[in-house]
């Protein structure tokens, strides 16, 4: 089964199954993956694996944790996490650690909580394509559902809900 990502008269939700729960796209909305460009704040639209579930341990309790399906690799952040964003470098699209001598955006964050809890898309990952889009996630939001800069995010409480439920084959749909 599939997460579902999809707008309803005009709002966005995630489902999966018979549950769904409101939810935040990229702030200039939706482009086919294929238009996807880095740093146009667009969520593309596709089908992706779910890969691997980091954590901050500092803030996502034990408990909270136990909630969260073991189908599926979880791992905690460290403070030194990072992910390359510069389309030019080896490394785009993928795990660094910071600080790194190309553009980066850091995992651990102080001053928000939107990378608490971080779902890892296979978007632009096999093969990745140099400015096609990176770090496109599965996230907490920020107040209000505000929207992201491409990612897929969900308030914390319906972000572990939804990550109890999912299998080993669960993928993240975009409509």
């Amino acid at each position: 089964m599939d997460i579902i990502v999809q707008s309803i008269n005009g709002k966005w939700q995630a489902s999966f199954g018979d549950k769904i729960w409101p939810c935040a796209i990229g702030k200039n909305g939706i482009v086919p993956a294929n238009e996807k460009i880095e740093g146009d704040g667009k969520t593309p639209v596709g089908s992706w694996d779910l890969t691997k579930i980091l954590y901050r341990a500092d803030r996502i309790s034990l408990e909270q944790r136990k909630e969260i399906s073991k189908a599926i690799e979880i791992a905690p952040l460290c403070q030194r996490d990072g992910w390359c964003d510069e389309p030019e470098d080896p490394y785009y699209n993928q795990a660094v650690i910071v600080p790194y001598t190309s553009s980066y955006e850091a995992l651990w964050k102080e001053q928000e909580n939107t990378y608490d809890l971080i779902g890892l898309l296979s978007h632009n990952s096999d093969p990745v394509i140099p400015g096609r889009g990176s770090a496109i996630f599965l996230h907490v939001s920020k107040l209000g559902l505000a929207p992201t800069e491409g990612c897929v995010a969900l308030a914390l409480d319906n972000l572990l809900e939804l990550l109890s439920l999912i299998k080993s084959d669960t993928r993240i749909t975009v409509a």
